[in-house]
């Protein structure tokens, strides 16, 4: 699988948690540069994120993805959307959480959520 981390970058302890956690291996992770301009529409800023990322149509379709959304929620709102427009299902995250008592502070991956299910499972509460 691909991690497209849009996010802190993750460890080598981190790929391992998510092998563990997906029973899958990491083919590769790609950095995404995610730095914002608060005077920009975000929409349009996602927008050519996503196009940074250098997949054709049928990639984004086809590739097995795990998404590390950035921190800032207005962002990763509007990434989710951008990324199901072009995948057609929404993505799996990953959740890291901080370690207790760790310092300096460090995270480990908590899970991983396959949205996808979440919204599945929503529809049937209709």
């Amino acid at each position: 699988m691909i991690i497209l981390n849009f996010s802190h970058p993750l460890t080598e302890e981190h790929i391992g948690q998510i092998e563990a956690l997906t029973g899958q291996g990491v083919e590769r992770v790609i950095e995404v540069k995610t730095q914002f301009d608060h005077r920009r529409p975000f929409a349009e800023q996602v927008r050519e994120l996503v196009d940074s990322v250098g997949f054709s149509p049928q990639e984004w379709q086809t590739l097995p993805l795990i998404i590390n959304p950035p921190a800032l929620n207005f962002i990763a709102a509007t990434l989710l959307a951008e990324l199901h427009g072009r995948m057609g299902y929404f993505p799996s995250v990953l959740r890291l959480r901080p370690v207790p008592d760790s310092n300096p502070p460090q995270y480990e991956v908590a899970e991983v959520i396959n949205l996808q299910a979440v919204r599945d499972a929503a529809r049937k509460r209709r």
